[in-house]
């Protein structure tokens, strides 16, 4: 079946009709993040509610007044004929209607793992905005994991991972990346990958949980491209997640990277100073092999420290 994302189509995202509006929950509601629902506060409120009614209703005891109306959208739409139940992708814009024939459960949808492959290649992958923080770059709206392992959300509760600017500059130019096998599960704060560099080899921390569904083999191979380019061509895997919003809480964004890198920069000089004596303090940037102009010994704690293992 032949199937081209809408998404380009549509500009006016700000205009676009909430997907609770569009099942009838609320009478009025607009869109102004795009259907990132995951970040969405209002998604999030009304799921809460929708929850906290059900258990009501499970117990015997149902909320009444408007709140006690509040159903999730998933649940009103179930109500439809089978036939007149739009997939989420048409709520979304990205597709002309098509009924969902999998009772809205995406992750088990074959239709929907499908259109991620089609929508993929439609993508802009290439970040815009960069936050720059004392020479070390993370793209704007990238989540960050202490261990310096970053995170992009994408379509069908799938999360894209890879190692951040800080990290690459520290440990230099990788021989390989080494990533655990598709269908395999990997845990926040767990060892989710390793990266190589002659017979030295550190693990990096899993920033989220989940499943493994796709892994960049060019890494593999050849891992200094994660070096040129740590947030498109450098990503490592793609995690499909169950918990993804308190695994994001978890993470940082926004003030609290640039605050977390200033810190960590500020602690790597004072690393190098031990090993190499003072520095002049110009306010030069970070270069692109800490680990490779320090003495072996030093890789150990390069990456205990920063890395977090």
């Amino acid at each position: 079946m032949a199937v081209e994302p809408l998404a380009t189509k549509q500009s006016a995202c700000a205009l676009a009709p909430c997907i609770w509006m569009q099942a009838g929950v609320v009478k009025h509601k607009q869109c102004p993040r795009d259907y990132d629902c995951l970040e969405c506060p209002y998604d999030r409120a009304l799921q809460r509610v929708a929850a906290e009614n059900r258990q009501a209703a499970a117990r015997g005891r149902p909320a009444f007044g408007r709140r006690g109306k509040i159903e999730s959208w998933q649940d009103r739409l179930l109500k439809r004929p089978p036939l007149k139940r739009p997939c989420i992708h048409f709520l979304k814009q990205k597709i002309e209607f098509r009924p969902c024939s999998n009772d809205y459960k995406c992750p088990e949808c074959e239709f929907d793992h499908f259109f991620q492959d089609i929508y993929r290649v439609f993508a802009v992958v290439n970040p815009v905005e960069l936050l720059e923080v004392k020479g070390v770059h993370l793209p704007q709206g990238y989540y960050l994991h202490l261990g310096h392992a970053w995170v992009k959300t994408e379509e069908g509760s799938q999360v894209r991972i890879g190692l951040d600017d800080f990290a690459l500059r520290l440990l230099g130019p990788l021989d390989r990346v080494q990533t655990p096998l598709i269908g395999k599960t990997v845990d926040q704060g767990q060892a989710g990958f390793s990266v190589r560099r002659g017979e030295r080899e550190a693990r990096v921390q899993a920033p989220v949980s989940g499943v493994v569904t796709e892994v960049n083999t060019s890494l593999h191979r050849d891992g200094a491209l994660a070096n040129q380019d740590p947030y498109s061509q450098g990503w490592v895997m793609l995690l499909y997640t169950k918990n993804l919003r308190q695994d994001l809480k978890n993470l940082m964004l926004g003030t609290e990277t640039r605050e977390f890198l200033s810190r960590e920069v500020d602690r790597l000089y004072a690393v190098i100073e031990e090993y190499c004596g003072p520095l002049a303090a110009d306010g030069g940037d970070l270069g692109g092999d800490i680990a490779g102009n320090l003495p072996d010994s030093a890789w150990n704690r390069l990456t205990s420290h920063f890395l977090r293992t």
